[in-house]
């Protein structure tokens, strides 16, 4: 029987937060490549003279584990 766990990360981008969504997501495709699904839990950003310079997304990935 499959065992789905559970990981937290944050995705940075430059360009926006849906990007930083896919580039943590992708980044982390590559480490482990079973990923069945994305939950976005919270939105920040850095800011610098008053413009946003990173954008973050904290998020809970599932994924399977396929350990005999």
């Amino acid at each position: 029987m499959p065992v789905v766990k559970v990981l937290e990360i944050v995705g940075e981008s430059g360009e926006s937060f849906g990007d930083a969504v896919v580039k943590g997501v992708r980044e982390l495709a590559a480490r482990i490549p079973s990923i069945a699904g994305v939950e976005v839990l919270n939105w920040t950003a850095n800011v610098k003279d008053g413009q946003i310079v990173k954008y973050k997304a904290n998020m809970k990935v599932a994924y399977l584990d396929e350990e005999p």
